[in-house]
């Protein structure tokens, strides 16, 4: 069976730009619903697709952590090229670190990090993220029980450096968030069992703005922007967004 590929998507209509970044193993689909939201309310928004993200994960664990940086910077010069002078940035999970990592590197109009990890300490989660993720892709495609379970265990065997990567990428970040001066609205799942949750105080508190707030969400879970909070959290962000300076 072929599985249909998600794509990227750009959804124009006012002046103000928000860039939506998408998580691990995910696609667009985490963040269009959120872009529907958004484009009712008068915003423009873009979402890209990482290197070897909407595809088997076989595509997945050949690319680079480094490569999902330069995707980032090439959807906000793509914004830019179409003529969007100011750009907010919103990212889940993976999305999130690199929304930070953008706003510490160019002159974001806000930035809204969801359940971004800063600390790689729960890589067994992740793992088995990435496990169901290759199960439903594989399941997807027809495949048996066991030719499904072979298949898996070689993906694992050949991750190490994929995860090894993802580790460095979040460090890296965490490194730099006391040199963020965007204003930020940080959006943490109560119920998040993918990352570890002292990652959204640590991002509140050493972020270096004036203008910065905090909410947590419960009975939520780590796919925030697709669970039975997402419009609570659509509405929040369209607000944080409606407080900025687009002038």
């Amino acid at each position: 069976m072929k599985i249909k590929k998600p794509q990227p998507f750009t959804f124009e209509e006012g002046e103000r730009a928000v860039l939506l970044l998408h998580g691990f193993t995910g696609h667009t689909a985490d963040v269009r619903i959120l872009a529907r939201f958004l484009q009712k309310k008068g915003y423009t928004t873009h979402a890209p697709i990482y290197r070897g993200h909407g595809g088997s994960p076989e595509d997945l664990i050949h690319v680079q952590a480094s490569e999902w940086w330069e995707d980032v910077k090439t959807a906000y010069t793509h914004l830019k090229e179409l003529g969007y002078k100011k750009i907010a940035v919103a990212g889940l999970s993976l999305g999130g670190v690199l929304g930070l990592k953008l706003s510490y590197s160019e002159p974001i109009t806000g930035v809204v990090p969801m359940c971004a990890p800063m600390f790689f300490d729960h890589t067994s989660q992740l793992t088995k993220g990435f496990q169901l993720y290759a199960r439903q892709y594989k399941q997807a495609e027809g495949k048996d029980h066991q030719t499904i379970d072979t298949e898996i265990k070689q993906l694992l065997d050949q991750s190490s450096m994929l995860f090894q990567e993802l580790g460095e990428t979040i460090t890296e970040v965490q490194k730099h968030v006391d040199q963020i001066y965007t204003p930020t609205f940080v959006v943490q799942a109560e119920d998040d069992q993918m990352i570890n949750t002292d990652s959204a105080h640590y991002i509140y508190e050493n972020v270096e703005c004036d203008q910065k707030s905090i909410k947590w969400y419960q009975d939520a879970g780590h796919a925030i922007t697709l669970g039975q909070k997402k419009d609570e959290v659509h509405e929040d962000i369209y607000q944080f967004l409606e407080s900025l300076d687009w002038s």
